[in-house]
């Protein structure tokens, strides 16, 4: 993502998971640690997506430091595609390793906004979750657990109104028995072209918002 993006190669239940972090500018103390997880990885989905790098670039702009990580088969992260289980497994050995302690966000687009809710369910209430971002959530395709009561003011959930890969109403219906609110960009397609400006903003608000 730029020339401080630093290159990780953390310890998985598969074996090897490659991942980059990113964070501020040298010299400022980040707000916490970011999670990405990225789409499906059998549809080319990888760290490398330009909605991922969107999120990550988001969360650094607003003073957190971004970790993104490549799913098992995937770069020359070990392993072969699991339907979620051990990606799932994956995303907690990352946050254990990148974020043992102290403010934590989660993030995830589209099938890693599935990885991210399962995961969601191991680490809280035990850790400090401050931030989660639901992009594209794939709820029509994965079951994705529910966010929270208490997280539901820190979690933004954002779907384009013309996703052709998740209709809008699969996520409404996962969205409507929380009560939990649903951001929609008119005219949206599941990988935001041309939107990815519009995307990065909403974001940053949530972030820089007070919950």
């Amino acid at each position: 993502m730029n020339a401080q993006t630093e290159r990780l190669a953390l310890s998985g239940p598969a074996g090897r998971i490659e991942a980059l972090r990113d964070g501020p500018a040298a010299g400022v103390s980040p707000r916490g640690v970011a999670i990405i997880a990225h789409p499906h990885p059998l549809f080319g989905g990888t760290m490398d997506n330009k909605v991922v790098q969107t999120l990550a670039r988001a969360f650094v702009q607003c003073g957190w430091q971004a970790v993104r990580f490549n799913f098992r088969g995937v770069g020359a992260t070990e392993g072969v595609h699991d339907e979620g289980r051990g990606e799932t497994a994956d995303f907690l050995a990352v946050a254990q390793q990148c974020a043992p302690h102290g403010p934590l966000a989660l993030a995830g687009f589209s099938f890693g906004s599935y990885v991210m809710s399962q995961a969601l369910a191991s680490l809280w209430p035990a850790h400090q979750i401050e931030k989660l971002v639901f992009v594209g959530a794939a709820a029509s395709r994965f079951q994705l657990a529910a966010v929270p009561q208490e997280l539901h003011e820190r979690a933004l959930v954002v779907h384009g109104e013309h996703d052709d890969t998740v209709p809008l109403a699969a996520v409404m219906d996962w969205a409507r028995p929380q009560v939990l609110p649903v951001t929609v960009v008119p005219g949206g397609s599941h990988f935001f072209h041309g939107q990815l400006p519009l995307l990065k903003g909403l974001v940053v608000r949530h972030l820089t918002g007070t919950v």
